[in-house]
């Protein structure tokens, strides 16, 4: 008996990995959260599987699914949004199969971030611009470690993405805007790459009243940097002429 510790993805079914398609399909334990991952992406499950949503759950409920399935046998498929190790509350569940000597397998997915960046087809590091990627969040009830807080990460420029934090977008906009300016572009995804995906556009100055405009309250990601609309960035010295490489060899001298 195993449990996989599955990535559904942003919500679109049709990405799901192949191999998060196949456990789905064959395990006959789905247990889900609701909450955030659509029907959509779990409805391959074979006809006799035992589907339990667990997004009304306590951790200790949902360890004791998976110690009921461990005791009959049977496979889970343990199912999470984007990607399961990506703010996705699973290393609780870990440690809790670890003291139980479940094993466990993990299965990565297409966080919600790289779907927002694909739907703004936007590259989130550019040359000379910004080569660093900043994932994190706002602080609420969750509170940050000694040196995250927005304030301290806004010091590196860096493109940041904020998961959790749509209801914090004011105090986002004030920790930020000292350090990148009222004028830095921001995108607002809310729910990437799904039926009801609404994208908002702004900078840090104006983004607030937006989204309130746009009424959107929750399962948003926010993407802050200059990466969002430069066009005036260096090329990638991959594919310049004068740069060689394993797999090819400069076509003309450099300088």
């Amino acid at each position: 008996m195993k449990v996989f510790i599955i990535g559904a993805g942003p919500g679109d079914p049709r990405l799901l990995t192949l191999r998060a398609a196949e456990l789905i399909s064959s395990c006959p334990v789905v247990l889900y959260t609701g909450s955030l991952v659509p029907r959509d992406a779990i409805a391959m499950a074979r006809a006799d599987a035992r589907v339990i949503d667990s997004s009304g759950m306590t951790l200790d409920e949902i360890i004791a699914v998976i110690v009921e399935a461990r005791d009959a046998d049977q496979d889970v498929a343990r199912v999470h949004t984007g990607d399961p190790l990506i703010f996705g509350s699973t290393a609780e569940q870990m440690r809790r199969m670890d003291q139980l000597g479940i094993g466990y397998e993990v299965v990565p997915g297409v966080s919600s971030f790289s779907a927002a960046a694909a739907v703004l087809r936007r590259e989130l590091t550019l040359p000379e611009l910004s080569q660093t990627v900043i994932l994190t969040r706002a602080e609420g009830r969750t509170p940050m470690p000694d040196g995250e807080k927005l304030r301290d990460l806004a010091r590196h420029h860096a493109t940041m993405v904020l998961f959790l934090s749509i209801t914090l977008l004011r105090e986002v906009c004030e920790a930020l805007i000292p350090e990148y300016g009222a004028d830095c572009p921001v995108a607002v995804v809310h729910k990437a790459a799904c039926p009801d995906q609404n994208i908002v556009r702004g900078t840090l100055g104006d983004i607030l009243v937006r989204v309130r405009e746009a009424g959107i309250k929750s399962q948003s990601i926010i993407i802050v940097g200059r990466t969002l609309t430069a066009n005036d960035f260096a090329d990638s010295r991959l594919y310049a002429p004068d740069f060689s490489h394993r797999f090819r060899k400069a076509k003309i001298k450099a300088g």
